[in-house]
């Protein structure tokens, strides 16, 4: 039996670099694609191309396989991190990720792609307060996502339905909650908060002090990335049309993250509230759709920073170890 192949752009950064793993252990050909190189682990992925999907030609070059066509293409490759970049990058953000899911949506069509993955953010809903009913994926129409990062993800949400239409190409779009893990990006500005808040107390001494901005009441969902890859590979072979948010159910403020990075690290620190872009207030989304396929979070958040922290403490003790000179003469 012919071996199906997959695409998975963004196979460089964190969530397609789990991706690869996770569909190469299904049996399939993977070929990544990214601008770079994945940071810390080697993947599984039987080719890998370094190649800029801002470009149309690089979309077509990725695409291109023999006289055949991809099975599938997963499109999760994106200039994006977590709230300091999204809010200090919005130009960046709106430019390079418009190009990327523009031609490499149109290239994937043209191609005769049957099913196409697009990986979307629960960042183009609107801000809550705390308590407010869980808002379903028709809800973020009227559209007033609290960020550039959001208003892009919506429009390319609708580049690749109105692809899905004209071509016959089968669109599957995942709205990912914060997802975080082991091998992922915990240092340098672009870390999403469980990974800054990991790297921050594995770094500070028992007693110490960290600085978290906001007041530390802000609301979020935290989902690790087993069980975010296992949605990914659920919806993109369900018939679910539409956007299908993908997040765990278990919802906690910034105050309760830094006292569950404290639990696993077995330290006490002081937190010295500052000032910095803290996103929306809370959010609270239904997860029914992607759970009428099968899908139910298994890992909650003391569990998965369990697996994530002593990964981010090594690479932070890694980090602080003198650099060696060279062998002495």
């Amino acid at each position: 039996m012919k071996k199906k192949t997959a695409l998975v752009c963004g196979a460089g950064g964190f969530i397609g670099g789990h991706l690869v793993k996770r569909l190469k252990a299904e049996g399939f050909w993977v070929r990544g694609v990214d601008l770079k190189e994945h940071e810390f682990a080697k993947l599984p992925a039987d080719e890998f191309r370094l190649l800029d999907l801002r470009e149309p030609r690089n979309c077509r070059r990725a695409l291109a396989l023999g006289k055949g066509t991809f099975d599938e293409v997963c499109q999760l490759a994106a200039d994006m991190g977590g709230m300091g970049f999204i809010h200090a990058a919005e130009c960046e953000i709106m430019h390079n990720n418009v190009l990327i899911n523009v031609n490499m949506t149109r290239a994937a069509a043209e191609a005769g792609v049957k099913r196409y993955f697009y990986s979307s953010s629960v960042c183009v809903y609107r801000d809550m307060k705390p308590g407010e009913p869980e808002m379903t994926e028709a809800e973020a129409i009227p559209a007033n996502p609290d960020n550039e990062y959001g208003w892009e993800k919506l429009y390319s949400e609708r580049v690749a339905m109105a692809h899905g239409r004209k071509y016959g190409m089968k669109v599957r779009i995942a709205r990912f909650q914060n997802c975080y893990g082991a091998e992922g990006t915990w240092t340098g500005g672009r870390e999403k908060a469980p990974a800054a808040m990991c790297r921050k107390i594995a770094e500070a001494r028992d007693g110490g002090t960290i600085e978290v901005w906001g007041d530390g009441t802000a609301i979020r969902s935290y989902t690790h990335v087993d069980d975010m890859t296992e949605g990914i590979y659920r919806l993109a072979r369900s018939d679910l049309e539409g956007a299908v948010n993908i997040g765990c159910p278990q919802y906690v403020s910034v105050k309760e993250l830094v006292d569950t990075v404290c639990k696993v690290a077995g330290k006490t620190v002081k937190v010295k509230h500052v000032d910095g872009p803290v996103g929306v207030q809370s959010r609270n989304f239904s997860n029914a759709r992607i759970e009428s396929i099968g899908w139910k979070a298994k890992v909650f958040l003391e569990e998965g920073i369990r697996r994530t922290y002593p990964w981010i403490e090594a690479q932070a003790r890694a980090a602080s170890l003198p650099r060696s000179s060279g062998p002495r003469r």
